[in-house]
């Protein structure tokens, strides 16, 4: 993984503040924790960081709230930390546009190999597609391209505001454009796991798509019982 990351932490029990700091310190990051959502994103907006791990259960601005208020400006990873164990209230998180969720009580050692995840596949990806090859023609459908090199996704041009995951999902439909794609293959392909029952995750991160893609003349299609296909606006 290269380099340090900055990492914000907001969560009101302090104990579990304390112990994810110390974790992903000792991981080499500069870590910054808060009592309230609300504090969080006053600090956010002043300067950004790498990424965020929400508690939902907070006084003032509670998680859900915050990640959707991060998403209206950032595409910056979150991370959801939750008491409740619900389909929904995971279903939500994703909707909303965090990249993973974790429900207490949990280990830091889980928490941390997480965050590992997720840095070391923007990593992987930047490295991977650092220096692409002149003669590659970029894939492209409508007014979408593909800037693998930069990490963005292009309409007429200009970037997509993408989170981490909303980009891979949509780079590998892309490079799979007019395939049928099930929900199984794309969790397998961007998350790193199959499983039915996470299969929302899949369709939550479409949906937020399917907004973006608007007017971009692509439009990812729904395959009955199986799953999606990127194709050209018809």
């Amino acid at each position: 993984m290269s380099g340090a990351k900055r990492i914000y932490v907001a969560d009101d029990d302090d104990s579990i503040r304390q112990v994810i700091k110390t974790f992903l310190t000792s991981d080499g990051h500069s870590v910054e924790d808060f009592p309230t959502g609300d504090l969080l994103l006053e600090r956010f907006r002043a300067m950004p960081c790498d990424l965020v791990i929400l508690d939902v259960m907070m006084p003032g601005s509670d998680g859900f709230a915050v990640c959707t208020l991060l998403r209206e400006t950032s595409t910056v990873p979150i991370i959801m930390l939750t008491a409740r164990d619900s389909e929904n209230d995971y279903a939500m998180g994703l909707g909303l546009g965090s990249d993973d969720y974790i429900t207490k009580p949990f280990s830091a050692m889980s928490l941390l190999m997480r965050v590992r995840a997720i840095f070391r596949r923007i990593d992987f990806e930047s490295q991977k597609h650092a220096a692409p090859a002149p003669e590659a023609f970029p894939p492209g459908i409508g007014s979408l391209t593909l800037d693998e090199g930069g990490r963005h996704i292009l309409r007429g041009g200009a970037a997509l505001p993408l989170t981490p995951t909303e980009y891979e999902l949509l780079r590998y439909m892309m490079l799979h454009a007019g395939q049928a794609l099930s929900r199984e293959e794309l969790l397998n392909a961007v998350w790193g796991f199959e499983t039915a029952v996470e299969t929302r995750a899949t369709d939550d991160t479409v949906r937020r798509l399917r907004r973006k893609l608007e007017g971009s003349g692509a439009v990812i299609a729904s395959v009955w019982g199986y799953g999606f296909r990127l194709e050209a606006e018809k």
